[in-house]
């Protein structure tokens, strides 16, 4: 199933994005370009790859100019490759100029991480483990990155501070272990919360287990303690494997068994998918 943009919450983003890239005004369009002067431009691959963020361009030339008609040819999640016509903008050509950097800074990111995160999930089709993010993302970029992860068939963990409780190794450290962060946790938490811990030898992992976390996260661990985590966890708490995970290793980790793979590689180091705009 295809996420929905939220355009309430990117709003702001969109308008504050644009007020940095026109400023006062596009001095160098409004003196060349009349408003009047109408045009077709095309968005155009120049690269194979997954499509995402379709109704985030939509949104930046709608905002610009209500009369733009912008016309998809292919949808989010869609595969695209050279040569591919992704979508038709037709208006007032004033506007969609002063639009068009940000549509495709936006759009080849988005689909930039939409098509690593397919090329992640296809290496790991045949074992249970599912792709997630992190938090490693640009600020102001998260919503749109997140969304592009899940475009591309991954799957999103938590999007903010206050939206999950994640216990990490400077937690433990500051409150004097595993047992004794989970208790003073637990007795705190909501019933409606999880909570998850992150875990870096076995010994750590087995206190985590006997003080009831329900997701541990096991942190740059090989993939031999990895798998005796698997085989001592039973199936009765969720794993999720971390730690510098790319194309390159990823494979080793889903055939451990664990239930989730997180990879910062998705958004802190993207490559942009070549994509134009061509009038």
């Amino acid at each position: 199933m295809i996420p929905l943009v939220d355009k309430f919450v990117i709003k702001k983003y969109i308008e504050s994005y644009l007020e940095e890239d026109i400023g006062w005004s596009d001095i160098t369009t409004d003196l060349l370009i009349d408003y009047e002067v109408k045009s077709t431009s095309y968005i155009k691959a120049k690269e194979e790859g997954i499509i995402a963020g379709l109704d985030v361009v939509e949104m930046i030339f709608q905002l610009l100019d209500s009369s733009i008609t912008f016309s998809k040819k292919k949808k989010d999640g869609g595969e695209v490759i050279p040569g591919d016509i992704i979508a038709e903008v037709k208006g007032p050509i004033n506007p969609i100029l002063k639009g068009e950097r940000l549509c495709l800074n936006l759009l080849q990111r988005m689909s930039g991480i939409a098509t690593y995160t397919r090329h992640l999930c296809n290496l790991i089709k045949p074992y249970n483990a599912k792709v997630t993010d992190t938090r490693k993302t640009v600020p102001g970029l998260r919503y749109f990155d997140r969304y592009a992860v899940a475009i591309g068939g991954g799957v999103n963990h938590r999007y903010n501070l206050s939206d999950a409780i994640l216990i990490k190794d400077n937690h433990i450290k500051l409150v004097g272990g595993i047992k004794e962060a989970l208790i003073k946790v637990k007795a705190k938490a909501s019933h409606t919360q999880k909570i998850e811990i992150e875990v870096q030898n076995l010994n750590q992992f087995q206190e985590a287990l006997k003080y009831g976390a329900d997701i541990i996260l096991l942190d740059n661990m090989t993939i031999d303690s990895i798998q005796k985590a698997v085989k001592i966890a039973q199936g009765n708490v969720i794993l999720e494997a971390s730690g510098n995970i790319d194309e390159s290793n990823i494979v080793s980790f889903a055939k451990t068994g664990v239930d989730v793979i997180s990879c910062g590689s998705l958004t802190h180091s993207v490559k942009a998918l070549d994509i134009s705009m061509i009038i």
